[in-house]
């Protein structure tokens, strides 16, 4: 038999819930005849089949509307919690250092770093003026600053690990996240795709800034964001990012008070 003459998978579910709902149909008839077989009550039996009519109302409420919505949000909860786990892999194996590496190119370093330095002390309005401030972020970069030798080095080693991310099934509801990784991507792209990254046209520097500006607001942005997850969720972990953030003089994983 030929593969277009195969029943699509739809066709099969179809077929499946036209027999499953003869067959429960026909049961409750069944169990009816037999009630009426043995008692020879039709009365009481009329009566309590409106009954049963009267309640699939409410059955339907009930099952269909309330536990599907508690289904639901179980699961969603399940994606999200899967969904930081990615997060947290892509931060603590390129996204901070990602940071650290371009904070010196920016024009506006030592404002970025006031502005945006974590501390274990942060409360919610801390986190929303630096998330606020995050997304709003256009400062200039300066690419001399930058070793793109390096940087391109760098992130042609990630190249694979943030190509596993963007196959990661859980980011189809983090459309955000989702963006920050094909800008940071489109970075890469653009570094492989020039032999050379010195005497760069005017032209091209500007390109380059401003793709470099773009992956460097989405990370920052979004690693407020992780932070404030890490603080109510995960407090040993936010600890470490305390300590090791890049917005600050001088990160240290080690406890000093």
């Amino acid at each position: 038999m030929s593969r277009a003459s195969e029943p699509s998978p739809s066709r099969n579910d179809r077929r499946y819930l036209i027999i499953a709902s003869v067959g429960l149909v026909a049961v409750a008839v069944l169990i009816y005849v037999v009630n009426y077989v043995i008692f020879r009550d039709g009365r009481n039996l009329f009566f309590y089949l409106l009954i049963d009519l009267a309640f699939l109302p409410i059955e339907v409420l009930v099952v269909g509307l309330i536990v599907e919505r508690l289904i639901n949000q179980r699961e969603k909860s399940a994606i999200a919690q899967k969904l930081n786990m990615v997060i947290g892999a892509f931060f603590g194996e390129m996204g901070t250092p990602f940071l650290a590496r371009l904070l010196p190119a920016m024009c506006a370093a030592p404002e970025i770093k006031e502005r945006l330095h974590l501390k274990a002390s942060w409360k919610k309005d801390d986190f929303a003026r630096a998330s606020q401030y995050a997304r709003s972020l256009q400062c200039e970069v300066d690419l001399s600053q930058v070793d793109l030798y390096a940087l391109k080095a760098y992130m042609l080693e990630k190249r694979d690990f943030i190509l596993r991310l963007l196959e990661n099934p859980n980011l189809i509801e983090h459309d955000r996240f989702t963006d920050l990784l094909w800008a940071v991507m489109h970075v890469v792209d653009e570094l492989e795709a020039r032999e050379s990254l010195t005497g760069l046209t005017e032209a091209d520097e500007a390109h380059l800034r401003l793709d470099i500006r773009r992956a460097f607001n989405a990370v920052t942005a979004e690693w407020i964001l992780y932070a404030e997850h890490l603080k109510s969720s995960y407090p040993y972990l936010f600890s470490l990012v305390v300590r090791t953030h890049p917005f600050q003089e001088a990160p240290s994983a080690t406890v000093t008070a």
